[in-house]
């Protein structure tokens, strides 16, 4: 089974579309070849923006918040991609340990850890779900919106493994994208960590995966005979930066008129009457933090107390030192 959009066209296909969908076969093809010279995710969610002209993702979330917003007609291909992944990367798990962000409040968060522990279960797995929060000592059941529950467990850590009270788990999930750093907890244990700790925002940067993605963007370009700018955002990077001290600001100011610049040439290219715009966000964090929206050098440098500190802290009141200056990318789809 593969799922298809349920919405129809309305109107002739963009050419960037039809490109795409010409070269069906031998994209088919290129992947197939991929996944079997590289290892995949355990699970990922991409943003993904589509102007028409362009079509690019803007963001690559390895540790995804959104399983409750997955269409329960599809809960079959969800549950059969979570076997193939847990036989690919833990074939021998029965027992899987899920440990998810700290937010007891947002109730969307906890609905998607609830879908994403059903999903796992469905395929034979026993899942028990352990907390980072300190404040939890005892399990601790919390109500969904809709009827549901969810059992959050504190972690017991003994010698180079980790699991709960009476369950020792073969494998761990993480949920948790580690923005506040590696608990000591989870650092040296046997058990296979998916995703591994190297990959949470304690590790990773936006620039350095974007910076990849440029390589796989200009192969994949080159081999259906496209300019790779349509799939792939512009992008710069700079570092330390302090919104509160206003230190680096000249310095990004510069970097966002040279990539506005940069952008303005394609546009003309393209004969595209939109202005350019960058989105300046945190190299490191997630959660819609440390991110705005800038068309201009001056939206920098005349940024107000308000807005320098929205900027200056992400999640878990992380200091932001890095950003990332991401190419925009507009969007004509809308949901009713």
């Amino acid at each position: 089974m593969v799922p298809y959009l349920t919405t129809a066209l309305t109107g002739p296909l963009l050419e960037l579309e039809k490109r795409l969908l010409d070269a069906q076969p031998t994209i088919e093809h290129w992947f197939r070849q991929q996944w079997q010279e590289q290892s995949a995710p355990f699970y990922t969610s991409v943003d993904i923006r589509n102007a028409g002209f362009k079509v690019a993702p803007v963001d690559t979330n390895l540790f995804p918040g959104g399983f409750n917003n997955l269409n329960p007609a599809f809960m079959s291909l969800s549950i059969h991609a979570a076997m193939g992944a847990v036989e690919k990367i833990c074939p021998d798990a029965q027992r899987l340990l899920l440990i998810p962000e700290n937010h007891t409040r947002n109730t969307f968060y906890l609905q998607n850890v609830a879908v994403l522990a059903h999903i796992l279960r469905q395929t034979g797995l026993i899942v028990r779900i352990g907390t980072l929060i300190p404040e939890i000592t005892q399990p601790t059941t919390l109500e969904l919106p809709g009827g549901g529950r969810l059992t959050l467990e504190p972690l017991i850590r003994k010698g180079d493994r980790i699991g709960l009270e009476g369950f020792d788990p073969c494998a761990v999930l993480l949920n948790n994208d580690l923005s506040a750093g590696v608990p000591d907890i989870l650092k040296g244990i046997e058990q296979t960590i998916m995703p591994p700790l190297h990959a949470g925002w304690a590790t990773r940067r936006k620039s350095l995966h974007f910076k990849a993605y440029q390589h796989v963007a200009s192969e994949f370009a080159r081999l259906v005979g496209i300019d790779p700018w349509l799939i792939d955002p512009y992008f710069d990077h700079c570092g330390k930066i302090d919104f509160h001290q206003r230190q680096g600001e000249d310095c990004l100011a510069e970097k966002v008129g040279k990539l506005l610049a940069k952008i303005q040439l394609k546009y003309t290219e393209y004969g595209i009457d939109q202005p350019p715009f960058v989105i300046v966000k945190a190299d490191a964090g997630t959660y819609g933090m440390g991110i705005m929206t800038v068309k201009s050098p001056d939206d920098v440098r005349e940024l107000n107390r308000k807005q320098r500190n929205k900027m200056a802290v992400g999640k878990e009141g992380m200091d932001i030192s890095e950003v990332l200056i991401q190419e925009g990318v507009y969007t004509f789809e809308s949901i009713n």
